[in-house]
């Protein structure tokens, strides 16, 4: 592949391109969240492009005949929420020197924590090549459009590689993943944990027992129109509680139980033939994974949300052999109900010199403060034997 015979594109919708073009691009560890329905649901219902400060401009590399050979998920960010890696403080220390830190470009999964590929190469390309391109390309697009910054955030790790190669600051973070080791039963994962988070999760079961709810589940593949705008009023009431606004429209979930149902799973709480709550996982079994997304409810019952978002989605993945449930970003309560520590890096390229600095020197600090923190929480692993995944 000559690089006279390559170009750069910029898109401002996924509709530019043909879906089985995108997904060509994928691997089969890639997971539902780049899937070009799950990508376009959210700019069809209008949860990113407008004026969500979320705009799209995804980054193509293409042959002389226009044909796919890699792609970037990006988007140039007016702000910083909806990313889990946070950059408050470098935006205020821009601001601070009177420069702007937005718009920045961010390659991510909107809205979405979950690690997996950013740099995406067709199979018949050279792969190194292409990932050098796309991201000599962002930091191109970056220089040209005057941005401050680039960031990709939760690679894979082979392509942390090249993003470091190309003068990107790797950042450290933790989330808290339960892992399977081929339970047959709840009880069985239960007998795996030391004697007081044994005792604490029957406590908590025992308390949401006591109000007489059943749970509902139901594959993504029977779930109707009802059921995912029961699931959509759960969801935007925790938004709403919290004195905030919900990130995906109804829309956006109507569209994608339409159109990827297949990775969905909907569990709903029944007290009085009447549902009070529900939770959605994202379903990935080809790499048997599954992902606690959001949870909500219209009536407050304690405890309610370890039942459904946790222990219900956890009985859910050992009945069908799911060796991995990522529960959200951060939260290190999860470790109390069977979650490890997992540690993910993502990468980060400041234009400005002096700034670069600055922020290389701030992640050193915040890499060893990091190492003490990873090395706490090994003293709190609720297993009885076990270590920080990797």
């Amino acid at each position: 592949m000559k690089q006279d015979a390559i170009q750069l594109r910029v898109i401002n919708s996924l509709s530019q391109i043909a879906e089985d073009d995108w997904n060509a691009l994928l691997s089969p560890e890639a997971g539902p969240f780049l899937k070009y329905a799950f990508l376009n649901a959210l700019e069809l219902s209008g949860c990113v492009g407008g004026n969500t400060g979320w705009q799209v401009a995804h980054l193509l590399v293409e042959d002389s005949e226009s044909r796919l050979l890699g792609a970037m998920p990006l988007y140039l960010k007016r702000h910083s929420y909806g990313e889990f890696v946070f950059d408050w403080a470098w935006a205020q220390a821009y601001e601070q020197n009177n420069m702007p830190y937005y718009p920045k470009a961010l390659s991510a999964i909107p809205f979405t924590p979950v690690r997996g590929p950013r740099l995406l190469v067709a199979q018949t390309a050279n792969k190194n090549e292409v990932q050098e391109i796309l991201v000599s390309g962002l930091k191109t697009l970056v220089n040209q459009n005057a941005l401050s910054s680039a960031h990709v955030l939760f690679p894979e790790s082979n392509e942390l590689l090249e993003l470091e190669k190309q003068g990107f600051m790797l950042r450290n973070s933790v989330q808290f993943h339960w892992q399977s080791i081929g339970y047959i039963d709840f009880e069985q994962f239960l007998a795996d944990l030391t004697m007081k988070r044994r005792k604490n999760i029957r406590r908590e079961r025992a308390s949401v027992a006591m109000h007489k709810i059943s749970y509902q589940h139901i594959p993504g593949t029977q779930a109707t129109r009802d059921d995912w705008a029961f699931f959509y009023r759960c969801y935007e009431n925790t938004y709403i509680e919290h004195r905030s606004s919900p990130y995906l429209t109804e829309e956006c979930i109507q569209i994608l139980g339409r159109d990827m149902p297949e990775n969905f799973h909907l569990i709903i709480a029944i007290q009085d033939e009447r549902p009070i709550a529900s939770s959605l996982l994202v379903v990935d079994r080809p790499n048997s994974k599954a992902y606690g997304r959001y949870w909500g409810a219209i009536e407050h019952i304690p405890c309610l949300h370890f039942e459904l978002a946790y222990y219900q989605a956890i009985e859910y993945c050992i009945q069908e052999g799911i060796q991995i449930f990522e529960g959200g970003a951060q939260g290190e309560h999860k470790m109390a109900r069977g979650f490890l520590p997992t540690a993910l890096q993502s990468a980060h390229w400041i234009a400005d010199a002096s700034f670069s600095n600055a922020v290389k020197r701030f992640l050193e600090r915040e890499r060893e403060g990091m190492a003490a923190y990873v090395d706490e929480l090994e003293q709190h692993i609720p297993l009885k034997s076990s270590k920080v995944l990797l």
